[in-house]
């Protein structure tokens, strides 16, 4: 598939309003996966839980993001973004998988590429998706109490 250029992007933004994928964490969870799914064949013996590592299944589940992507662009979104929120060494670092981060980033944006398009259209864009700052887990504090320690949620 092509890459979009800067010029295609502009003149894209210049003819419409331009519709992103929602929320690929929530559309994940609505799918009640399993600790297996997320282990896949190749990390069933892994030490440590990866269920709720939803970068992880661009490995384990492509089909799952894929079909994600499709529904997306089935619903009129022109660009989708790739599910690497936590696809960071730190982020990955809570399932001890920081060594795979770059395999994790490649195969999520091979899966927005490779998902359904609705009728004849050409390759959309595909954006990439990283969280703001480490999860209070991973760091171990409140980001709403910073002198807290250990994992909580927002008030």
């Amino acid at each position: 598939m092509p890459n979009v250029s800067t010029p295609d992007l502009e003149a894209l933004f210049r003819e419409r309003i331009v519709v992103l994928d929602g929320a690929m964490g929530s559309m994940i969870q609505g799918r009640n996966l399993t600790e297996a799914d997320f282990r896949g064949t190749r990390f069933a013996a892994h030490p440590h839980d990866l269920r709720g590592n939803n970068d992880l299944l661009a490995l384990t589940r492509p089909d799952v993001i894929e079909q994600i992507h499709a529904e997306y662009f089935a619903a009129g979104a022109d660009i989708v973004e790739t599910n690497t929120f936590n696809s960071t060494a730190i982020s990955q670092a809570d399932y001890h998988l920081e060594s795979i981060v770059t395999e994790l980033n490649t195969a999520a944006v091979a899966c927005a590429r490779r998902a359904p398009l609705p009728g004849p259209r050409p390759p959309p864009p595909v954006g990439a998706a990283l969280s703001p700052a480490p999860s209070g887990r991973s760091t171990g504090r409140s980001r709403c109490r910073p002198t807290s320690t250990g994992p909580t949620s927002a008030p």
